[in-house]
This record gives C-alpha cells, sequence and structure tokens, in this order.
C-alpha cells in the first residue's frame, strides 16, 4: 500500500507520526481542501508528466489555484506538458492517482519539482500516498522531504496575476 511506503519513508525524517488519515476523501484540491479545512490554494497538488523520454517521468506540486502554462513548461523542460495515464503514473511514482505525492518515489528517472506558487504560504498540505491522507509541512520541509528533488520552478499561471 502507498501511504505505507510513504511512513516508511518519513521514520528517517522522524515525520511518520505528521501524516494525517481522514475518514473522507482528499483525492482533489477540492474534496482535500475540504477535509482539511483550509482554502484550496494551500493544497499542494501534485501532477505527474510524461518527460522528453518513455523512460523518464517529471513530478510538479504546485499550488491547489494553478495551472499549468503550457509554455513555460515547454521553455522549462523541452518537451510539451503530456500527463501521464493513471496507470503510467502508479508505474513510475508507486502512488494510485489521488494519493500522488513527492514522497517514496524509489523509481531515479521521476524528478521531483517544487512550483513558485506555493512559496505564498507558511504551510501546505500534499498527499501522502493515499486518497485519504495528507501531511502538513513548510516549503523548507516539502523540499527536504520530497523525492529525487531538482530545484523549483515557476511554470505555472492563475495565481499571481
Amino acid at each position: 500500500m502507498s501511504i505505507e511506503s510513504v511512513k516508511n519513508y518519513m521514520k528517517k525524517f522522524g515525520k511518520e507520526n505528521d501524516i494525517i488519515e481522514y475518514e473522507t476523501s482528499s483525492a482533489t484540491v477540492e474534496l482535500a481542501a475540504k477535509t482539511v479545512g483550509v482554502i484550496p490554494a494551500k493544497i499542494a497538488k501534485t501532477l505527474s508528466f510524461k518527460g522528453k523520454n518513455n523512460d523518464e517521468a517529471i513530478i510538479i506540486v504546485t499550488s491547489g489555484d494553478t495551472k499549468i502554462d503550457n509554455k513555460k513548461f515547454r521553455h522549462e523542460f523541452s518537451c510539451k506538458a503530456k500527463m501521464l495515464s493513471s496507470e503510467e503514473a502508479k508505474e513510475f511514482t508507486g502512488h494510485e492517482i489521488g494519493g500522488i505525492c513527492p514522497f517514496a518515489i524509489e523509481n531515479e528517472n521521476v524528478k521531483v519539482y517544487l512550483d513558485e506558487s506555493l512559496k505564498r504560504f507558511d504551510k501546505v498540505y500534499p498527499a501522502a500516498g493515499s486518497s485519504n491522507s495528507a501531511i502538513k509541512l513548510d516549503n523548507d520541509e516539502l523540499e527536504k522531504l520530497s523525492s529525487n528533488f531538482i530545484k523549483w520552478v515557476d511554470i505555472c499561471k492563475g495565481w499571481n496575476e
């Protein structure tokens, strides 16, 4: 089970008890915001894209109120923004849709990027490997705990206009 892999991963950082499991679904930004009790923008949604090569994936963690700017994506990654299918996402990340997160990703061909839109908030709430879990983190913690973290990027629109 994916949440178990995230809990085991978080043990290395002493954060396994910070994972919150909910009775209700947090699989979408709207559901997560309602379940967690915060505005949707504070939900750190994790989006999974195909990389330049078929054996690569790009994970973008962004604020819940944003959309990917295709032009910025293409400029940053030198490829078109094409989402992974649910099967591909599970294969690359080890997590099911609704619980995809930047934690406990063992595949070295999956690169994790954090979007600047998250920096507006002191705390954000990414999923923790299941469709009814989350963890409250500040941006430094999110960066430190993200598997295969590469860098912060600015590839979203809709939040700073």
